[in-house]
């Protein structure tokens, strides 16, 4: 797992991955950084020896209309959010084409579907993510290498606790099912995109968006 922070504060969830018996590594970094994506990816292939399966969930929001969006909550946006994504892409594909497997899953968004009014940098760097999706999937497909993208709509996290109720009742009534996800529920097709069930499924933008975007 990455973490741009000091390792130490997600001992806890550190503590809660491993009862589960499963070896939990924090490598510490910047993604939107090439050096760093580079250095931390090769001290995961050093601790563990190969990579099967890459999540790249790394994002931000500034969100504003385009009139007040200062240039740098533009490119911090995309830095972090698409060319994160390029960057961590870039230094793991060559282990997985060696090994000839492996399963890369790059969370996009709704909005990079749709569009969102405030969040023209969030919405172009989640559409990035789609284009780029598609494009890597045509190339490593021959080497049996999977990617897909996965667009939530609206989940009930951090990012969605700083709406106020009468935007979230908003929002639930352009839903069909009428309510916010969770984030197992995107935990859940990132787990199935993972497995060996998911075999001939790649280059597919899949949302988790109880209907919102049909």
């Amino acid at each position: 797992m990455n973490c741009r922070k000091d390792p130490s504060e997600f001992e806890d969830l550190k503590k809660e991955i491993e009862e589960n018996n499963v070896k939990c590594y924090f490598a510490r970094g910047d993604v939107s950084n090439y050096e760093d994506a580079e250095r931390m990816i090769k001290e995961i292939i050093e601790k563990f020896g190969k990579i099967d399966v890459l999540v790249n969930n790394a994002g931000i929001t500034k969100d504003n209309l385009l009139m007040r969006m200062k240039k740098e909550d533009f490119e911090t946006v995309i830095n972090v959010n698409l060319i994160g994504t390029f960057n961590i892409t870039k230094c793991v594909v060559p282990y997985m084409m060696k090994q000839r497997y492996g399963r890369i899953i790059n969370m996009a968004s709704v909005v990079g579907v749709s569009g969102n009014a405030g969040q023209a940098n969030y919405s172009a760097s989640k559409a990035g993510i789609i284009g780029f999706t598609k494009s890597l999937a045509k190339e490593l497909g021959s080497r049996n290498i999977l990617v897909n993208a996965v667009a939530p709509g609206y989940i009930q996290t951090a990012m969605t606790e700083v709406l106020s109720d009468k935007i979230k009742e908003t929002v639930k009534e352009q839903i069909p099912l009428g309510k916010l996800g969770e984030a197992k529920d995107v935990a859940n097709l990132v787990k199935f995109l993972s497995k060996e069930e998911s075999s001939y499924i790649t280059g597919q933008v899949i949302h988790v968006d109880g209907g919102m975007v049909i």
